[in-house]
């Protein structure tokens, strides 16, 4: 009876601190979501119903026109209507940039920890610090040797400078996570006859699906989210999602149409969002592995 009774008092402690942290990740989860009702329910909406204040509740009269007219028939000031081509703009710049840099990066971080050289924390340590340099130092420079390339206002061009500044980040999770890979594994395939690139396609590359799943969901929301690269360096036929946004956002035509910049935002972010929906899960799963030394 004296056990039931000190146990009791811990279960009811530990129920109340349990409510407590709930309550406060509810309204935090509350808070972080609202924007997001907002923009979906309005997205939905007619302008004038907009306009009556009648932001927070669900559509009297629901339309597709909005999603409609953001995606095809808006005028955002530019050489097409809609965001349809600025979004395929987006994927044929983000696809290329994302599969070139993290390749670049799994073999950077092969090459540092099992093909040991002179001076290999020196260029280690150059990469890491490319991480840190902030964007608007390089604009200029970046700008003249794209010129220079020919490579000025395109796509491959974007493309080029994505996986540069990408391939910093990607070296450091790949080099983290085959640190830990055993060298006997690496060595004893040498023995066998396996080659440079042998070892790396079918001993190291099947084993790194976490690592890869960290770089790609990395990148792939860097480089779909950048707005200064994009403003920056493409021209009317390249211009990423996020500019085409801005842009349609900033010309009002005399006419503030909440809806369908509310449905464009959605679009926008949609990618992303699906991203982390479809391998969020393996993206904290990724960076431990890389983290913990085995």
């Amino acid at each position: 009876m004296t056990s039931t009774q000190n146990h009791a008092p811990n279960y009811s402690r530990n129920t109340l601190v349990r409510i407590i942290i709930y309550s406060i990740l509810i309204v935090f989860v509350i808070f972080y979501l609202a924007p997001l009702y907002v923009m979906v329910v309005n997205s939905f909406k007619p302008l004038d119903e907009i306009r009556q204040g009648d932001m927070l509740y669900f559509p009297k009269e629901w339309t597709l026109y909005a999603w409609h007219s953001a995606w095809t028939n808006t005028p955002i000031g530019l050489n097409h209507d809609g965001l349809k081509p600025y979004f395929i703009n987006s994927i044929v710049m983000v696809t290329p940039a994302v599969i070139i840099s993290t390749f670049m990066g799994a073999l950077n971080g092969y090459v540092l920890t099992k093909w040991r050289f002179r001076g290999d924390g020196i260029v280690f340590g150059l990469l890491l610090l490319a991480c840190f340099i902030p964007f608007q130092i390089v604009l200029i420079p970046m700008a003249k040797l794209l010129g220079i390339f020919g490579l000025a206002g395109t796509t491959t061009g974007l493309v080029f400078v994505h996986v540069v500044y990408g391939l910093g980040f990607t070296t450091l999770f790949f080099r983290n996570y085959y640190a830990n890979y055993p060298d006997e594994l690496v060595k004893a395939a040498q023995i066998d006859g396996a080659r440079f690139f042998q070892i790396f396609f079918k001993l190291l590359i099947p084993s790194s699906a976490p690592m890869i799943v960290v770089s790609v969901i990395w990148q792939f929301t860097n480089i779909w989210n950048d707005f200064l690269l994009g403003a920056s360096f493409a021209d009317y036929d390249s211009i990423p999602m996020t500019i085409a946004l801005s842009n349609l956002v900033s010309s009002s035509h005399g006419v503030k149409e909440y809806n369908v910049h509310f449905a464009a935002a959605i679009l926008a972010g949609l990618p992303t969002l699906i991203v982390y929906i479809v391998s969020g899960r393996y993206f904290l799963r990724g960076l431990m592995a890389g983290a913990v030394k085995g």
